[in-house]
């Protein structure tokens, strides 16, 4: 009996102590492709290989209608809804650039006065994640391993390596165009490590520039895009037509480093310091057992999106080349840290939209919401109303921000002005709605975009009133090339999400999941805390629960 007693408390306390340590992957790589569409997934899916985005499909679980549930829909805002699960109202990011309503003052997203910046002496490395209000999933992660976990933050832009790593990052690196230099700021480290000078010593950028950026298959062959030369895409100053094979060694004379960003090199720049980091900061193999995280931001895909716009074989390239590349990063993946011992993620901040002025090229509806015109007449009809000039700050972010100081020197009715600028915008060309956000009354609009309304704003930091155009409507003028993003519209809204890996189930779902669950959904694989600002729900198919 007494035998059997202390079995059953020798069982117990093994119990106990497996328990104790939860299984956990030995790296998250969380991969955010800025501006990638879901439908990409499958409109190139012809010619891509076996073990790229296809690997990501056969292996793992793809979300196939993952939305996002705010606006406006922007890039930094994305990085931060999908760490935090949370949203504007909440985590505070109301957008890349924002006007704080009680001073007027402009904020960059990440700006940080109080840093210096490491690697480099400009304002670029001024920059910090301190405007995020909510914690991460990294953040948690720290938190749950007693700071053990190693978490790092990779992107050429500033803002896409910072918000995910969150604040409790080990490093955060983003790329610096006057250099051509990866670089980070004093609230990380007072000095570069060695292995990031290596690298940057190595002078990547000028060795992919140099390269050029010729098609990679024969320019006839890219079915999936219109003819290259066409009048929807902006050129380079020094370009005759905006075409591949692009000169991107005789650009680079005027354009400086900053045209990499624009090609599919800067992809690759960002996923070389990405594997550096692996190997030299020993990602996935931590010396304590805990699990490390490495998030990765693509940011040439944005650039070139907003270049070239949707429908351009610089599109279909950049893509093609990228299923390429995501392939060599898992291959390198289960080589380094071992096939099944990393969870790897993938997607989107934003998508966006085609070419107004292509859709309507091709007998569609669509056209341009030229948002410093608006401003413009608003301020005019509203000195000739209330005899005060300048009472609206800005039209930004599809958003009316009030000049507060003006109206209240002037003592003027901060409601009847609201109710003027939402007369005259609600007639406007391509305008659906205008909702003052703070007043019930304005808020007859569907319930899906209501939300969306709700969720992205933030009472200190958006404007007082959101203007919803109209689909294939966006800001712009009837010139603009290129595309870009920021509404509430599917195709702005619609992007991917696929788990592979470690925990992760293999299969599929149709079923509506928001950028907000992503980051429950990993702190369930993880079994910690979820962000403390998340109002997301861990998508429990993913885990085959």
């Amino acid at each position: 009996m007494w035998k059997s007693f202390i079995s059953g408390l020798l069982g117990v306390g093994l119990f106990l102590s497996a328990s104790a340590q939860p299984a956990r992957p030995k790296l998250v790589v969380g991969l955010m492709v800025d501006q990638m569409r879901w439908d990409y997934l499958y409109r190139f899916a012809d010619r891509y290989g076996a073990d790229g985005f296809n690997r990501l499909l056969n292996e793992g679980f793809s979300c196939e209608n993952n939305v996002i549930n705010y606006v406006p829909t922007f890039t930094a805002i994305g990085h931060s809804s999908v760490y935090t699960g949370s949203v504007p109202s909440i985590h505070g990011i109301a957008s890349n650039d924002w006007i704080i309503q009680k001073t007027g003052q402009a904020m960059y997203c990440t700006q940080d006065d109080y840093v210096n910046g490491v690697g480099t002496s400009e304002t670029e490395g001024k920059q910090s994640p301190r405007n995020l209000l909510a914690s991460t999933v990294t953040d948690e992660l720290k938190l749950a391993t007693n700071f053990q976990s190693k978490v790092i933050g990779i992107a050429i832009k500033d803002r896409g390596g910072i918000l995910p790593a969150g604040h409790f990052a080990d490093a955060a690196y983003w790329f610096e165009s006057k250099s051509g230099n990866w670089i980070s700021s004093t609230y990380y480290m007072e000095e570069l490590p060695k292995w990031v000078n290596d690298f940057n010593s190595q002078k990547l950028a000028d060795k992919y520039l140099k390269q050029d950026w010729p098609p990679l298959y024969p320019i006839g062959t890219y079915k999936n895009s219109i003819a290259d030369d066409n009048d929807y895409e902006g050129k380079w100053a020094g370009e005759e037509t905006p075409t591949l094979p692009r000169k991107t060694s005789e650009l680079m004379k005027d354009a400086g480093y900053e045209l990499i960003k624009t090609t599919p090199a800067g992809n690759t720049l960002t996923l070389d310091l990405a594997k550096a980091a692996i190997q030299n900061e020993k990602l996935g193999h931590n010396p304590t057992g805990a699990t490390d995280f490495l998030c990765v931001s693509l940011s040439a895909t944005d650039y070139v999106g907003h270049r070239y716009s949707l429908s351009s074989v610089e599109i279909e390239d950049i893509y093609l080349r990228l299923d390429q590349e995501l392939a060599e990063m898992l291959n390198y993946l289960d080589k380094t840290v071992g096939k099944g011992n990393y969870t790897f993620f993938l997607t989107a901040d934003h998508a966006a939209s085609f070419n107004p002025r292509f859709y309507m090229d091709q007998r569609g509806n669509g056209g341009y919401f030229f948002a410093r015109q608006h401003l413009r007449e608003l301020n005019e009809h509203l000195a000739e109303k209330f005899g005060h000039e300048k009472l609206v700050r800005s039209l930004m972010n599809y958003q009316v921000h009030l000049n507060y100081d003006a109206i209240e020197a002037a003592q003027l009715d901060e409601g009847k002005i609201k109710k003027e600028i939402i007369k005259q915008l609600k007639d406007a060309e391509g305008v659906a709605y205008v909702v003052d956000v703070e007043s019930g009354e304005n808020m007859m609009l569907p319930l899906p975009i209501r939300e969306k309304i709700i969720n992205g704003y933030n009472r200190k930091n958006s404007g007082a009133i959101q203007v919803i155009t109209e689909p294939q409507w966006y800001d712009g003028t009837p010139r603009s090339t290129g595309t870009t993003h920021g509404t509430w519209t599917p195709y702005d809204s619609h992007i991917p999400l696929v788990f592979m890996g470690w925990g992760v189930q293999h299969g599929v779902t149709n079923k509506e999941t928001h950028i907000t669950d992503i980051a429950p959904t990993i702190a369930a694989l993880l079994h910690i805390a979820e962000p403390n600002g998340s109002i997301g729900k861990p998508i429990v198919e993913v885990l085959g629960q």
